[in-house]
């Protein structure tokens, strides 16, 4: 197993870890890490070949869509068209555990949309999810750690034992009891639920 795996709080990081994470980022690593809802995978949105290496592990065609963390709805609207509904809307629900389906900007990398030109964000309430991103300076890869078709990994130990020939760095934050997010579609003129999950979707409406 190659991968390194180091504790983390993901309430209260320590600077000396985020860096640790920030760098593997940079060298176009590959991190899994916990957020407010499950393991996820990471890589910066603008390293090619990280991105390829989490479709490869995740197994998956790279015509699926993969979403990413941003820092705020400010840092979104660099990625994603945000109409005043949909920033009301965003404004109730984040930082939370939902992903926006939005359309795509051209800052967006294209292996991100393809022909969709749509893109999944998040803005988790995770203080560690927060300052990757922001120490990066760029977005960062959220998809979950697969464990099997309708299984995702939530034991970091596990994930080495799986995929520490695969992952870079893996955060350790503890077992987390997952729940995937509640996915919401932004892209027409009245918001749509595609997957309910951690989130109130009453706050949607």
């Amino acid at each position: 197993m190659s991968c390194v795996i180091v504790k983390v709080y993901p309430n209260s990081p320590h600077r000396r870890v985020i860096r640790q994470a920030v760098d593997v980022l940079r060298d176009g690593g590959v991190i899994s890490y916990p957020t407010d809802t499950i393991y996820g995978l990471g890589a910066a949105i603008d390293n090619k070949s990280a991105i390829e290496r989490i479709y490869h592990i995740k197994r998956i065609s790279n015509s699926k869509l993969l979403s990413f963390i941003c820092k705020d709805i400010q840092d979104i609207s660099q990625y994603a068209y945000i109409t005043n509904s949909s920033y009301k809307i965003m404004k109730r629900c984040v930082p939370g555990p939902f992903t926006f389906i939005l359309p795509a900007t051209s800052k967006t990398p294209k292996k991100l949309y393809q022909k969709r030109r749509t893109v999944g964000i998040r803005i988790p309430k995770s203080e560690l999810c927060q300052a990757l991103v922001e120490d990066l300076g760029t977005p960062i890869i959220s998809t979950s750690v697969p464990a099997g078709p309708d299984e995702v990994l939530n034991d970091p130990l596990e994930i080495r034992r799986r995929l520490g020939d695969q992952i870079d760095l893996i955060l350790d934050g503890g077992i987390l009891i997952s729940e995937p997010s509640t996915v919401v579609d932004l892209t027409t003129h009245e918001p749509g639920i595609i997957r309910e999950g951690k989130g109130d979707v009453s706050l949607i409406y």
